[in-house]
């Protein structure tokens, strides 16, 4: 027999309940580690794809030292312009050999725009410096430093856009220009398609155009003129002598004057 009292009660089971901790800290900035880890990797595949595809791209430069160009970018925006606004879109351009071009044009281009064209290989950089540092100075761009080389990679064939993608793309044409090209071809080439007026292209028929006579006719005055409407010459087209033009056409003949290695190295062979 038993002896306790029994209970009225039934068997009570318990139910045992399970807690799972949240996850340490640790653990989620691993996640966010991976995370950043797998976004940089993604980026970096995407932007050496976009480097890959712009070398992929790139013109074959190598082609302009037998051939001459038949057209040129700049020329091409032009007509688009032009077109754009309904106007008719007349160009002069007569291609010619350096040989053909007034030694004094040479001197005096180069002097204007690109004092160390025969020294560097592509990229002026006192002249980048002291650009960035003037327009720092200014709070605007208004000075670029780019030399012969990069002004012929744009007009050759870039657009005439702002943006770090065209810069990175003029700068890798810039140095394949200097690798497969001479100094004399490079500066025959930029001679021959560089603006000079309103439809105007090239030496020849920048002469004809403003002095009517042709390119390896022009004095040294004459061609420091030319020289000097070369950073605006479709403002200075028909030469208009401002003040400014006229300052800057007088240091042009003095630098001339001064610097006698350079008439040497474009000198004809």
């Amino acid at each position: 027999m038993d002896s306790g009292p029994k209970s009225n009660h039934s068997p009570t089971f318990l139910r045992h309940y399970t807690y799972d901790p949240p996850p340490p800290k640790s653990t989620g900035r691993r996640r966010v580690t991976r995370l950043l880890l797998w976004s940089t990797l993604l980026f970096g595949l995407l932007a050496g794809s976009l480097a890959l595809s712009w070398l992929i791209a790139l013109p074959d430069v190598g082609l302009l030292t037998q051939t001459n160009p038949v057209s040129t970018a700049l020329m091409d925006a032009r007509h688009t312009q032009a077109k754009d606004r309904g106007r008719v879109s007349e160009r002069q351009w007569t291609w010619v050999p350096l040989s053909r071009i007034s030694p004094h044009l040479r001197r005096a281009v180069v002097a204007a725009e690109d004092a160390s064209f025969f020294t560097h290989e592509g990229f002026d950089w006192e002249g980048i410096k002291e650009a960035a540092k003037y327009n720092l100075e200014a709070g605007e761009l208004k000075r670029g430093g780019s030399t012969i080389t990069q002004q012929l990679a744009k007009n050759l064939y870039l657009s005439s856009e702002r943006s770090l993608f065209r810069k990175a793309r003029e700068a890798l044409i810039t140095r394949s220009l200097e690798q497969h090209l001479t100094k004399k071809r490079i500066l025959e080439l930029y001679l021959n398609v560089a603006e000079w007026g309103q439809g105007v292209y090239g030496a020849e028929a920048a002469a004809r155009h403003h002095f009517e006579k042709s390119a390896d006719e022009l004095t040294p005055d004459e061609a420091a003129w030319l020289a000097a409407i070369l950073p605006s010459p479709r403002r200075y087209d028909p030469l208009r002598k401002t003040t400014f033009l006229t300052r800057r056409h007088e240091r042009i003949l003095r630098l001339i004057d001064r610097e006698s290695a350079p008439a040497t190295a474009v000198s004809n062979e």
